[in-house]
């Protein structure tokens, strides 16, 4: 018995079996190498054992309890459960009663399950498996308050029980309380560290809660244990999109994308590869263009459009809410001519979410399309007659793509937050301009390109704003860069522009806000990438997210805006020039890296737009030198805005119009 409590089995075995050698009717020794057995994984051995014990002594709980659970084993549900009751009524222990719960819990029978356990607790209000156990009953019934109450009881009587840190800690994150479920993974790994379970657990907890470097290691350390994991492969690559590590995002989607099932995987590159530095147009129209024709349907015959009456337009968006982000958008709403276009809003957001931005019209008909199915919205655009249907999210919502592979109207458009092709052949046109796609790109496109003069990114301010600050420099003696682009877009080649120009311009700093700054370890992450090119982190001072009035007061502290590539901004920069700020950018390659020169252009800033990358720089260090350039922008900047076109959204308005009749 020393050897067996040791878990010495093999040598504890051969003591029991020369005790049976001179005593063959043992019983403790039968009943022992039963157990042995039983934790050996060998149920049919276990049950000889125990049947010769019982043969001995007939009337032996512990016999009966071990009996049970090696009938369950083997599948002998019925025989097991018989097992338990003999081993109840002989025994009325804990143990026993919440063994028989555990079989009625996998024959999903939870209502017995649930009573058995009732019963263990009635006999033994802190045994902690039972705590447990009926946790995971409640975790079935979907009652998670419960469930997590009950791993908690199981801590308490057993803290070392790392399964019930673990699911308390699934559980937690179910509830949305991702800080605690956290704690417990934490805790669990601590007890446990070879779970690739609870490793991956922990990263999609630290990933909810926005902690994405930490998340990453937890993903790393599941690939650790289990590297061929396709699930860990893409939230690790999640993770690494989310803080700027594009090319080792794709890598990860791609190395994801040959598991069974790659529908995630080649989603996320078909999202991410407009952002990504080595990829080119043919490479993300074909990125695109797979993922579009594995897994969307195939477009519907349309009717035909009307010919009679107001054309009747749909503007689908999960966003209309984000009053900052639809200045664009209500430019050109607000000013349709209502007498020969029929406003349709399909909206992912009910109406009391937007506060700014949008001038209610008698005529214009809003839906409410939250709670509504792709297939469900495809109908009721069918039944309103809409004629054409323009898509303003893209990419940057992918469960509703289905609705325009659909076609439910008969013609198709993307405007607004397109940057590249969609790869979807229902959709008909895209809507840019000069600037962005040059005819000689076209045929990057699946779509037909339909182009406004001027930026196809008019914008108009209605929602409060700080006033416009003098240069900082003025005071501070000292350049500050800025930028208040989202992390993502900051990849390790815009890291490594930036520390050139802070090299050439002795003295400056640079800001960064973004809302994936808010912890440490992210912060750190970024320093760290600029330690690599020799820049202290005193001169980089990252900020967090706050409220956007809040946000948008950090131009105030920023001389001039450095943007980012190939992803540029878009509301990035017009907010940056609105505060008064100038934005330097370059000409890129594609569509995404040259929104910011369309708006710059239309906006008569284009001083601002560099040919090339060196360019860039050189154009940002020379501003540098410049305080009476800045002091004169920024006092300006409004009246100038307001007097060029990418402010006459009434003008874009017509232009838009325009193509719109075409189109029919």
């Amino acid at each position: 018995m020393d050897r067996h409590r040791a878990g010495r089995l093999e040598e504890a075995s051969a003591l029991y079996e020369k005790i049976l050698q001179t005593t063959p009717d043992h019983v403790d020794a039968l009943y022992l190498l039963g157990v042995i057995a039983h934790q050996n994984g060998q149920p049919d051995r276990a049950i000889e054992f125990m049947g010769r014990s019982l043969a001995v002594v007939p009337d032996q709980a512990r016999c009966y309890n071990i009996l049970g659970l090696n009938l369950k084993a083997l599948g002998q549900a019925d025989q097991a459960e018989l097992s338990f009751r003999r081993a109840i009524s002989l025994d009325n222990s804990a143990e026993h009663h919440n063994n028989l719960g555990v079989l009625f819990r996998e024959q999903e029978r939870l209502d017995e399950a649930m009573a058995a356990y009732q019963q263990a607790l009635a006999r033994d209000a802190r045994h902690a498996a039972t705590h447990y156990n009926l946790g995971n009953v409640y975790r079935a019934k979907s009652e998670f308050g419960a469930a997590a109450e009950s791993y908690r009881r199981a801590i308490e009587g057993d803290p070392a029980h790392w399964r019930a840190h673990c699911d308390l800690g699934d559980v937690l994150q179910t509830l949305g309380q991702f800080e605690a479920a956290s704690a417990a993974y934490r805790r669990s790994l601590e007890l446990n560290p070879a779970q690739p379970g609870a490793w991956y657990a922990a990263g999609c907890a630290e990933s909810a809660r926005k902690d994405y470097v930490i998340a990453a290691a937890c993903f790393r350390k599941t690939l650790e244990l289990q590297p061929d994991w396709p699930e860990a492969q893409h939230n690790l690559g999640q993770v690494f999109f989310k803080i700027g590590q594009i090319e080792e995002a794709l890598g990860l989607f791609r190395q994801a994308s040959a598991a069974a099932d790659p529908a995630l995987p080649l989603a996320a590159i078909a999202v991410a590869i407009p952002g990504s530095p080595s990829s080119d147009n043919q490479a993300i129209l074909d990125a695109r263009r797979l993922w579009a024709e594995r897994y969307l349907p195939a477009p519907r015959p349309s009717r035909p459009v009307r010919t009679a009456g107001p054309l009747r337009i749909g503007y689908v968006s999960a966003f209309l809410q984000d009053h900052n982000w639809m200045k664009p958008v209500w430019g050109l709403i607000n000013h349709h001519d209502r007498q020969h276009f029929e406003i349709h809003l399909l909206s992912d957001a009910p109406r009391s979410q937007i506060q700014h931005g949008y001038r209610d019209h008698s005529q214009d008909h809003f839906h409410d399309t939250t709670t509504l199915s792709n297939q469900s919205l495809a109908e009721l655009i069918e039944q309103s007659e809409i004629d054409l249907l323009v898509d303003l999210n893209g990419y940057s919502t992918l469960p509703r793509l289905p609705l325009f592979a659909m076609k439910p109207a008969p013609i198709i458009a993307g405007w607004f937050n397109m940057y590249a092709t969609t790869g979807i052949p229902a959709y008909d046109y895209l809507i840019g301009d000069d600037q962005v796609i040059p005819p000689d790109e076209e045929k990057f496109y699946t779509e037909k390109i339909a182009r406004v003069p001027g930026s196809y990114l008019t914008f108009e301010v209605t929602y409060p704003v700080p006033d416009v600050a003098d240069p900082p420099c003025l005071s501070t003696g000292a350049i500050t860069f800025g930028c208040l682009a989202s992390q993502y877009k900051i990849t390790s080649q815009v890291i490594d522009a930036w520390a050139r120009i802070l090299e050439q311009a002795p003295g400056s700093s640079l800001i960064l806000k973004n809302a994936a700054l808010g912890p440490a370890s992210v912060r750190q992450f970024v320093h760290d990438q600029f330690a690599r090119h020799h820049i202290s982190p005193d001169r980089i001072r990252l900020h967090g997210p706050s409220n956007h009035f809040q946000f948008l007061e950090t131009y105030g502290k920023i001389d001039i805006a450095l943007d980012t590539f190939p992803y540029n901004g878009g509301t990035t920069t017009t907010e940056a020039i609105w505060q008064g700020v100038p934005v330097v950018t370059f000409h890129g390659d594609r569509w995404v890296s040259r929104t910011s020169a369309s708006i710059l252009l239309a906006a008569t800033l284009g001083e601002l737009v560099a040919p090339c990358l060196d360019d860039y720089i050189a154009l940002a260090v020379s501003l540098a030198n410049s305080p009476d350039y800045l002091l004169d922008l920024r006092r300006n900047m409004r009246t100038r805005l307001l007097a060029s076109s990418v402010c006459d959204t009434q003008a874009f308005a017509q232009n838009m119009e325009r193509l719109y009749t075409q189109m029919r």
